[in-house]
């Protein structure tokens, strides 16, 4: 299935048929950074553990898995009353029902500059408008997410929570955000100020603990060297070429390279 949400990131560009193949095999999907969630999405797994920290996320996954079609019906009517000064007015509502709060984040996502998710220091979303005007999409399928989301146990909370639960026949597939500054990399900047350093350390600690329970791993990170001296003695480490798309910049949008993982 294909992701519903644009999110910088995300990793839909991974999992092919032939990655989704070759993955260790597995009783239960664990994902501690879910995202715009393209790895449960694509591997579809039969039972899951999904979490994210971000409430205002895991609101949209719970409202499409307990009540797609009243979602739909407000994405429709956010589709009828889009303009820049409907835009703008809907960005600095403070919406109380679930349903509005998730049809909010979905209309904003899609029509917002780049699908960027960017909240300023008093917590409130900030990315201007961008070129796109669809809020219903022609492949949408929210019936079949919901479907797959039912078959998931979903969180909010922090990513060592999560991972503290994998057990043997586990995969973790461990996406954070990327806290170095590599290759031109627009959005690591960012992600320093919702995940530090120590955060990274204290993910390599729960992830090895997870290793020794007998859990498998697919990991994403910076191709770093400080990231690659982090999982020095976990398992096997590739370099991976992808395109950058998040900078507003030609410059921004090059070749990157990320590290992947596999124990």
């Amino acid at each position: 299935m294909k992701p519903f949400l644009k999110w910088a990131g995300g990793k839909r560009w991974l999992f092919t048929a032939e990655f989704i193949e070759h993955l260790p095999g597995f009783n239960r999907y664990i994902e501690p950074f879910l995202g715009g969630g393209a790895g449960f999405l694509s591997v579809e797994p039969n039972d899951a553990i999904l979490s994210d920290v971000n409430p205002s996320l895991i609101n949209v996954y719970h409202v499409i898995r307990d009540s797609f079609q009243d979602l739909v019906a407000n994405l429709h009517s956010h589709q009828a009353n889009h303009s820049p000064e409907y835009y703008y007015k809907i960005r600095g509502e403070n919406f109380l029902c679930n349903i509005e709060r998730a049809g909010q984040f979905l209309y904003l996502n899609r029509t917002c500059w780049n699908g960027l998710y960017r909240l300023n220091r008093k917590g409130q979303f900030n990315v201007p408008i961008g070129s796109k005007s669809k809020v219903i999409l022609p492949d949408d399928d929210f019936c079949s997410v919901a479907t797959a989301l039912k078959k998931a146990d979903i969180r909010c909370c922090d990513f060592e929570e999560t991972i503290n639960r994998a057990e043997a026949g586990d995969l973790l597939f461990v996406d954070p955000p990327y806290t170095v500054a590599h290759n031109n990399n627009g959005f690591v900047k960012y992600n320093e100020n919702i995940f530090s350093w120590a955060d990274q350390i204290r993910l390599r600690d729960s992830i090895d603990r997870a290793l020794g329970r007998g859990a498998s791993l697919v990991l994403t990170n910076a191709d770093h060297f400080s990231v690659r001296d982090l999982y020095e003695e976990i398992g096997v480490h590739t370099s991976l070429s992808r395109l950058s798309v998040i900078s507003g910049t030609a410059k921004g949008r090059s070749k990157v390279s990320e590290l992947l993982v596999i124990a």
